[in-house]
């Protein structure tokens, strides 16, 4: 399976290149995808960051050297990356629970972590509501800031920053912005979310909190952002109270990921992710995301 080569072949870089300076956009060019796309991708799959899975590694290495040869704490960091010693010691103790020092006697207990290796599991799991729909390109305008994908950090940082424009009163004036603030009769809200909407490099990517652009929208000073035409699958969350709003659309694209592209008959597209929000008149509320797809060849 395609998806399964592709995710491999990164695996396979990145453990051919744990003694050198690991070139994140080169293993997401093994993985035929983004930055962005294949470190989210791998920290569903895997339960950890793309970087904590290195740095496990790494020190798994170090610690097999440390019990089966002489060399040198000094030489080990810097074989590994490290810019010290002391650096070093404290990432292999901060793992392992004892310093280089010690793992080199008989009888300390050290942790080993395997590789990875991505296969196509059987399991259990709920069904997945999905539809797949044609859509004409569209504009959207809100306000934009850069997150990074290393070791997670938005998924901390993004629901931070919703918290924030509802507080400082900028989610209002986004609101008031588009003409109509009213709850639309399917229950979709009239300011949702979108990410990598445009080009970066690296572990950075941008996320929007948008409106929609109309002819009655008052747009000016905002970010914009125009959507090609594109076949998009939309997935749903189950209802839920407002409180659980982050944790309900974060479960869901990890269930993207993970139970649906592996098998899916459509390839996923970078770019334009949509977080789309619904509130229904029995005061619940549900999500949908949007990925951009592709018929598999």
């Amino acid at each position: 399976m395609e998806w399964l080569d592709n995710m491999n072949c990164a695996i396979n870089y990145i453990e051919g290149h744990l003694e050198d300076k690991i070139d994140y956009t080169k293993i997401a060019q093994a993985a035929c995808c983004s930055v962005y796309h294949f470190q989210r991708m791998f920290s569903f799959i895997a339960n950890i960051t793309l970087a904590e899975y290195i740095r496990r590694r790494r020190m798994t290495l170090a610690a097999f050297e440390l019990q089966n040869s002489s060399i040198k704490v000094i030489d080990l960091a810097v074989k590994y990356g490290y810019d010290s010693p002391e650096a070093f010691t404290r990432a292999f103790q901060q793992l392992h629970g004892v310093t280089p020092t010690t793992a080199r006697r008989q009888g300390v207990v050290i942790k080993a972590y395997p590789r990875i290796s991505f296969q196509i599991t059987i399991k259990g799991d709920t069904e997945m509501n999905y539809r797949i729909e044609e859509k004409e390109s569209f504009q959207i305008y809100g306000i934009e800031r850069m997150f990074e994908t290393k070791d997670g950090e938005n998924l901390k940082a993004i629901p931070e920053f919703w918290q924030e424009i509802l507080e400082n009163g900028e989610h209002c004036r986004l609101l008031k912005s588009t003409g109509r603030e009213g709850i639309r009769e399917d229950g979709l809200c009239p300011v949702n979310a979108v990410s990598c909407y445009r080009e970066t490099e690296g572990t950075i990517f941008p996320y929007m909190i948008f409106a929609f652009e109309a002819p009655e929208s008052k747009a000016e000073g905002y970010t914009k952002a125009i959507v090609p035409e594109s076949t998009w699958a939309i997935f749903s969350t189950e209802t839920h109270r407002i409180e659980e709003t982050s944790s309900a659309i974060q479960g869901l694209i990890k269930r993207v990921y993970t139970d649906w592209l592996p098998t899916a008959g459509y390839e996923k597209l970078d770019g334009y992710e949509f977080e789309m929000y619904y509130q229904l008149k029995d005061g619940k509320y549900y999500e949908e995301t949007w990925i951009r797809v592709r018929p598999k060849k």
